[in-house]
């Protein structure tokens, strides 16, 4: 059968179709010049036959109406029935919308793990993510000593399942998750991946926190803790914004937070602009925060924690904890959603543009008053069962959301 006549006019050669067997393939000898021969058995596969010797098979399609051509190999060492059954693979990929050509391109292009993550992190989670810093800490921890030399592309959904499985925290399990899916993700919107295989692995079932201190807990901690966490407690800021604050924002008695991220400071959660009245307490704590190096706030609530012999404790318990005393302390919901900077979406806020800012400086004293009032009661004794039960309590006024 004569193809479709070339651009000057004159015939093209007759397409060479032919149902190929095993020993046709192994027995030609190399044609005087380039040939094509097709299998009538499987749509899109030919023999590319070289008159240097060489034979490979090739696959032939169409995507968004142009020919793409994808190599499978050397003829000598990829069986017909194996070569049949890679061309069905690939139009089977076609049919279901995706170009096997230009995934096989951007795997061959594509580095190891660790240099996508890095990647990841430089062109795109650095202007995106407010809290990279601590997905990446997770990527190098749990990610890079067992995926980092391996291709993207090579990760399996098994690879997955097991990296999740041998982390014993299930809270830290779901955000390794979630990391690495972001990074797959990414890939596969620059076309250095074809699939993330992150989906479809189950996440841990994990229960809300609902974890606030009582009046007595407050009294025992509240001496050992360093500056950035006596801030969480007064402010009712997110931790990761106390461990950023800036000195210049720090004005007239009022802690600005910008919502957009600039330098070391990654901007506010929901990306708009915030302000905290600072008490008496808080602006006096702020001098010692920002001189002291970066400290792990964390390791030290938890060896508190376990040398008081308290229920587990986490930084954001402690802003929790804050928020709710707003609600306790008689100032309303409203003025808690305000001063934790929460996005609530209703029509009103587009037209209440009044600063409140008497009200919050009002709110922020009285914060500061119970705890100081509480650090200086004269039985500050260990939490026992009626702490429980007046931590339950409180708790029913408690704010959702973070």
């Amino acid at each position: 059968m004569p193809g479709r006549p070339r651009r000057d006019g004159t015939p093209a050669r007759a397409v060479n179709r032919r149902a190929l067997i095993s020993s046709f393939v192994l027995a030609h000898q190399a044609p005087e010049r380039p040939t094509l021969i097709w299998d009538v058995r499987a749509p899109g596969l030919a023999l590319s036959l070289r008159p240097s010797g060489k034979k490979a098979w090739k696959v032939v399609y169409r995507f968004h109406g142009r020919p793409r051509w994808l190599h499978l190999g050397d003829a000598r060492a990829i069986a017909l029935p194996d070569a049949r059954r890679l061309a069905a693979k690939v139009m089977l990929a076609v049919a279901e919308g995706r170009d096997p050509a230009a995934e096989k391109r951007a795997q061959a292009a594509a580095g190891t793990f660790a240099e996508l993550a890095a990647d990841y992190v430089e062109l795109h989670a650095k202007k995106r993510n407010k809290s990279w810093r601590q997905a990446q800490a997770l990527v190098h921890k749990h990610l890079l000593p067992r995926w980092g030399q391996l291709k993207p592309a090579a990760i399996t959904r098994a690879d997955v399942r097991a990296m999740a499985l041998r982390i014993k925290a299930p809270i830290v399990a779901n955000q390794t998750l979630a990391a690495a899916s972001a990074i797959f993700s990414w890939a596969i919107r620059q076309e250095i991946v074809a699939v993330n295989p992150c989906r479809g692995v189950d996440r841990n079932p994990t229960k809300a926190r609902e974890r606030i201190l009582s009046d007595a807990e407050v009294a025992l901690l509240w001496p050992k803790l360093d500056p950035a966490l006596k801030l969480i407690l007064l402010t009712g800021q997110r931790p990761g914004e106390v461990a950023a604050l800036q000195r210049a924002h720090i004005v007239d008695g009022w802690w600005q937070l910008p919502g957009q991220p600039s330098g070391a400071w990654p901007g506010t959660k929901n990306a708009k602009d915030h302000r905290v009245a600072l008490s008496a307490p808080a602006a006096a704590l702020i001098k010692t925060h920002i001189a002291r190096s970066r400290t792990q706030s964390d390791a030290l609530l938890r060896s508190l924690v376990a040398d008081l012999k308290l229920e587990r404790v986490t930084p954001h318990d402690l802003r929790r904890t804050c928020l709710t005393w707003i609600t306790r302390l008689g100032f309303g919901r409203d003025a808690m959603d305000r001063v934790a900077n929460h996005r609530t979406n209703r029509v009103t806020d587009v037209y209440d543009r009044h600063g409140y800012a008497a009200e919050d400086q009002r709110i922020m004293a009285a914060v500061a008053r119970h705890v100081l009032k509480l650090v200086k009661a004269p039985s500050a004794r260990t939490p026992s069962a009626c702490d429980s039960c007046s931590s339950a309590r409180s708790r029913r006024h408690r704010h959702k959301g973070a």
